[in-house]
């Protein structure tokens, strides 16, 4: 089925007005052909259909001039506002949420993924049922109607709750799952770095070009939803662990961020985020800010941000326009999609992580088998010195290793 859309922009004074680019990118990306826009600022929200009886009348003219099938409006709206709006068009109507969570429908990948959209999603219609559940009717495919689907659900709320129950039931133990490797990793002391920023904003394309992991890169919001890990190769021996993790965007419906907290738990963990910013999009410092403010209401305090400035080999900004804004500091810019600036990323992250390993000097009559092949394992071998009667190892290891050497050494075969 063509979704011939009519994208209606609301902007409520007090509130920052929304991009009218986004909203159109989120419909296209759902699949949705674009016959026209309108937009209205409102002083109060209408309770019974959030717009005025004047913009109805406008939009129900541009569905007969357009035949729309279709109508997008770029706001929240209640049950029953959504209702009345498509009794008076007598067309299909989504809200914002409702096609982020479609987009996020068509996006998932993995088992972890597709749980948190339809977690997401039944939390979403819970709070739209009205009598026997009219909303599960509408779960019959196509835009704003992917999801579960009538063969999972019932119509009856008790239904609802136990499907609820049970997939957070499941999320919770993958997340479980997910915990213990992450202990893994910690105990090993193997630093953890997490890719965030704007959607679109280049994060798969970078993770692609730093660990060659072939993730999915199209030029669309969302293109890729699940987390991906993949092991970052730095100087020696040395490596970090990379996940990239689902993009930001203006408004994220609140149900994503809840249905979303072991992606989210992949940032808190983090000992370094690159946050990818894409200075070729004119709204880039709009973009930042939103991406700040996702931050700010997270528990990251302490951990290190490294400020990554993508798409320079695109960027159609004046210097004085990129000037003009504050740079982020630490900082770096790069093309992750031609490599330009990925060397001094790399070694503006060693630098970010120096705390992850440490130097031994180590001083024995002859080194064993054990200690030559622990330090070639997990770190490398800066000299190696044989004297008369004894050896002299200058090494760079993780801190967990270097403890383990410390404890089996004599404390007398530790120089530094």
């Amino acid at each position: 089925m063509k979704y011939r859309t009519i994208i209606v922009g609301v902007h409520i004074a007090g509130e920052q007005k929304s991009s009218s680019d986004e909203i159109t990118g989120l419909a296209v990306t759902a699949g949705a052909s674009i016959l026209a826009s309108v937009s209205q600022n409102i002083k109060k929200i209408n309770p019974s259909s959030f717009i005025g009886e004047g913009k109805i009348e406008e939009i129900r003219e541009l569905i007969n001039a357009h035949k729309a099938n279709l109508i997008i409006i770029d706001c929240e709206l209640s049950g029953s506002q959504q209702n009345n709006l498509e009794q008076k068009l007598g067309i299909q109507v989504l809200d914002r949420t409702a096609l982020i969570l479609d987009i996020f429908s068509q996006r998932a990948r993995t088992k972890e993924g597709k749980i948190q959209v339809e977690l997401a999603q039944l939390n979403f219609i819970s709070t739209r049922l009205k009598g026997k559940g009219v909303m599960m009717s509408r779960l019959a495919g196509g835009i704003g109607t992917r999801g579960p689907g009538e063969s999972k659900l019932e119509t009856d709320r008790r239904k609802i709750r136990e499907r609820i129950t049970k997939l957070a039931q499941e999320l919770k133990h993958i997340e479980k799952n997910r915990s213990l490797h992450r202990q893994y990793r910690e105990k090993r002391e193997v630093p953890q770095i997490a890719i965030i920023g704007y959607t679109n904003a280049g994060k798969s394309t970078l993770l692609n070009k730093l660990t060659s992991a072939e993730v999915l890169v199209e030029d669309k919001l969302f293109a890729t939803l699940d987390p991906t890990t993949r092991k970052l190769k730095l100087s020696g021996k040395k490596f970090a662990i990379l996940t990239d993790t689902v993009g930001f965007i203006e408004k994220l419906p609140h149900h994503l961020v809840k249905a979303f907290r072991s992606t989210f738990e992949e940032i808190k963990e983090a000992d370094l985020i690159f946050n990818v910013i894409d200075i070729s999009n004119p709204l880039f410092h709009e973009q930042s800010v939103v991406v700040q403010d996702v931050l700010n209401s997270m528990d990251i305090a302490g951990i290190p941000i490294l400020n990554v400035y993508n798409k320079i080999d695109s960027a159609d900004i004046g210097k004085d326009t990129f000037l003009r804004y504050p740079k982020l500091h630490p900082s770096v810019m790069v093309s992750a999609r031609e490599g330009a600036g990925i060397v001094e990323l790399l070694d503006k992250t060693e630098k970010m992580l120096s705390g992850f390993w440490a130097n031994l000097l180590i001083k024995v009559a002859a080194p064993s088998s054990w200690l030559i092949s622990t330090l070639l394992a997990s770190g490398t071998i800066i000299r190696q010195e044989d004297h008369e009667g004894f050896t002299i190892i200058d090494a760079e290891v993780p801190n967990s290793v270097a403890e383990k050497i410390k404890k089996v050494l004599a404390k007398e075969e530790i120089l530094t």
